[in-house]
């Protein structure tokens, strides 16, 4: 069924309900261009607002709506619940010709499942979008948050190396926080604040944020990280947190202190004795544990090990690709390289399906959430991580129908959402292998050419951005791989300036076109919302922090470092330079018998074991000054772990093999433990890495910072051609980005 709400009149007496009223009516003036009057009567089709008696529903995020016939009445203990009730009504309302249809019965009692859902916005140099923003800015970003159930904002402190401040920065931190808990409050919004420790000592640690608390108007929850940063031992950052937390209720009677479980790099014992503290110590002003990035613990371990009377607040990073807690396809980590190159670390990254997944792995163990988020290239995670807290078991299309028909109203929400899921889809597999790339861009084309009045809606523009990203390096690698097979056929004849030119060969100008596009989509951006997609230009912190354009022309093929050893051999000897190229063009070859393994190239699958444990990856593909034509595509996935494991057969009986493995440079000299093992059998135990290493090998195939060692594989260690390596090192673990078992 559905009801016309068309010209809808708004009924409110009680001030709360009139507070609500006013937002709600804005809302509908953003939609339909008219402001529907407030009144204490009832004009049918009306939305009616009530407050309820405290203990009516179980808490003030709950709500209940009751539709009779064209008259909906909107009910809940507090502003908050209102809120959340009249979100829930944009979002099953359409908006076309000035028409409002409510699509369905939307009656009944809606009850949060998570006490706790937020997003953290923190004002600071080195988010990609939330330094440029205005208060007003901040104050429409809570409301769009509430559309999907949120009920905390999280922000930070102006302090230590946090005093830093930009050309972006309207405000000094300290004076957002403040003005950012009012305005939270307004909403009754809670509060919470990222406060992370220094090196002063605890008195100074106190005294400095009892004056922050005092400052601050509202603060419901304080979250001070274990690691991540900080360097405090276990037992002192807890005991600095139980002072802290005295000196908070002082200020904020009704404020949570939540430490995190987040351990120091450099201290491995770390969170063993976080967890003999507090169960010693079961410390009163501690009310929770936060566990995130970093974690001394999987969250079933610390659920398993923290005594019950500590709920557990989840901090998911739903803003990062690579180098994070959850890197994309986390549970097979296999992000091609040349999207992982191009996109980096912090692109817009719609990530629904596979948020579902961890929202389902994590839920059992946590009280709610408060993720972590760098700017608006997670936006849509936000609302599905946020609409999942609220209702576990949502149909993840229906949360996408919704962000549509909030955001983007007065578009048919089906195309919208079936783009948003069109766009998490473009990054399986190889982008030149990939069909979906090219359909999706046109999804989002097409719905432009359709509503040409998206292109002022940041959130449409910020997918037509990333479905153009996607386009313009799926049409660069195939072009790239064609250039290859022809250079490479040339070279295998000895052409050199014949292959120099190929590789030379510049783009068609459609491609052009659409990487101009694509700058042209990142100004416009930077105008409506302050995402800065490059460091010069909009003063992003880094290529790291969400700058697509610093990394969206790194190499996504081999073309690059070929045509540089092609370059090389042309300026020496012709018979040296043929005989260098020919290395060259032999690197990753091998015979029936033997093999040649890259974690970038090849992926986990094809190792015939899983690796124990969390590992990884250290990826090098979208640092700027690593990917720059001197490094092959197979080195660019580092993997980083205490052991690698692989199970092989093929190889001859009777044969010795050597074991070449390529590792980072960066070695600790102390360390005495890196073992290579095969079939159980000990080939090396020692100091890192140990093996031989071949210079001229690694000079000319290799990439700085990295380097071979080889060990001899006796024939006696295989098993009827069968072998099963491990390579391990106790402490820290090993770096490694491919190998080779060769014929000895």
């Amino acid at each position: 069924m559905s009801t016309v709400f068309t010209g809808l009149k708004i009924t409110a007496i009680q001030p709360l309900c009139i507070k609500a009223a006013n937002l709600f009516a804005e809302e509908i003036l953003l939609r339909t261009g008219v402001k529907p009057e407030i009144s204490d009567t009832v004009q049918t089709p009306a939305i009616i607002f009530k407050t309820m008696p405290e203990g009516a529903l179980p808490n003030k995020d709950s709500y209940r709506l009751s539709l009779d016939g064209s008259n909906l009445t909107v009910e809940s203990t507090g502003l908050r619940g209102l809120i959340f009730g009249f979100s829930y009504f944009l979002r099953k309302t359409t908006y076309f010709d000035g028409e409002i249809i409510l699509i369905k019965d939307i009656s009944g009692d809606y009850i949060p499942d998570k006490s706790i859902r937020g997003h953290q916005l923190g004002y600071r140099t080195t988010p990609n979008t939330y330094d440029a923003w205005s208060f007003e800015d901040y104050y429409r970003y809570y409301r769009d948050i509430m559309f999907f159930g949120c009920n905390t904002c999280e922000h930070m402190p102006n302090e230590g190396k946090l005093q830093v401040r930009n050309r972006l920065m309207k405000y000094d931190v300290e004076e957002l926080l403040i003005e950012g808990s009012r305005m939270a409050d307004e909403l009754d919004m809670d509060v919470s604040i990222w406060y992370p420790n220094y090196d002063e000592s605890t008195p100074d640690a106190v005294e400095g944020r009892r004056r922050v608390f005092k400052a601050v108007p509202r603060i419901d929850a304080v979250f001070p990280p274990g690691g991540d940063p900080g360097e405090l031992e276990a037992k002192v950052f807890l005991d600095r947190t139980v002072a802290i937390s005295k000196a908070l209720k002082e200020v904020h009677p009704n404020a949570e202190m939540w430490p995190s479980a987040q351990k120091p790099h450099s201290m491995p014992e770390w969170g063993p004795e976080f967890i003999e503290y507090m169960e010693e110590n079961m410390p009163e002003e501690i009310d929770g544990v936060i566990t995130g990035p970093n974690r001394a613990f999987p969250i079933d371990e610390l659920r398993r090990k923290l005594p019950m009377k500590y709920p557990i607040r989840f901090y998911p990073d739903i803003t990062h690709n690579v180098r994070c807690e959850y890197p994309v396809h986390f549970n097979r980590d296999d992000w091609h390289y040349a999207l992982a190159s191009t996109l980096s670390r912090e692109s817009v990254n719609p990530r629904p399906a596979e948020y579902r997944l961890i929202h389902r792995l994590t839920r059992r163990y946590v009280v709610g959430s408060v993720s972590y988020s760098e700017g608006v290239n997670d936006d849509i995670n936000k609302m599905v991580w946020s609409d999942m807290d609220f209702f576990p078991d949502v149909p993840l299309y229906e949360t996408l129908l919704d962000y549509a028909r909030v955001f983007m109203y007065g578009v048919e929400a089906e195309r919208v959402a079936d783009g948003i899921l069109a766009l998490e889809k473009n990054w399986e597999g190889d982008p030149a292998e990939n069909p979906h790339i090219e359909n999706t861009l046109a999804i989002w084309t097409d719905l432009l050419k359709d509503y040409p009045a998206l292109i002022d809606n940041w959130r449409f523009v910020l997918c037509l951005f990333r479905a153009e990203c996607d386009a313009l390096v799926c049409r660069r690698r195939r072009f790239e791989l064609d250039l290859l097979e022809k250079a490479l056929f040339l070279l295998n004849k000895g052409d050199l300036p014949g292959a120099k030119s190929i590789l030379e060969t510049p783009f068609a100008p459609d491609y052009n076109v659409l990487h101009d596009d694509i700058f042209a989509l990142a100004e416009r951006l930077f105008n409506q919302i302050g995402i800065q997609l490059d460091v010069e230009n909009y003063c992003a912190n880094s290529w790291e922090r969400g700058a697509t354009l610093e990394t969206i022309d790194l190499p996504v093929t081999d073309r690059n470092w070929l045509l540089n050893k092609v370059n090389t051999a042309i300026e020496i000897d012709k018979d040296e330079g043929l005989s260098f190229i020919g290395r060259i063009l032999n690197r990753n070859k091998t015979r029936a018998d033997e093999y040649y393994y890259s974690l970038a190239e090849h992926g986990f699958d094809v190792l015939g074991i899983p690796q124990e444990g969390e590992f990884y990856i250290n990826f090098q593909g979208d640092r700027p000054n690593v990917n720059n034509g001197n490094i092959p595509m197979s080195m660019l996935k580092l993997y980083d772990h205490y052991s690698f494991r692989c199970k092989l057969g093929g190889f001859e009986p009777g044969t010795d093999y050597k074991l070449r493995v390529t590792y980072s440079s960066n070695k600790k000299s102390p360390l005495k433990k890196h073992k290579v093992t095969a079939n159980g059998h000990l080939i090396y135990e020692g100091a890192q890495y140990g093996g031989e290493r071949n210079e001229d090998f690694d000079r000319e195939m290799l990439a700085p910072g990295f380097e071979t060692a080889t060990y001899l594989l006796p024939a006696e260690v295989f098993a009827n051609g069968c072998v099963e390596l491990i390579i391990s090192e106790p402490l820290t673990g090993v770096m490694l980005s491919e190998f080779w078992i060769l014929r000895a």
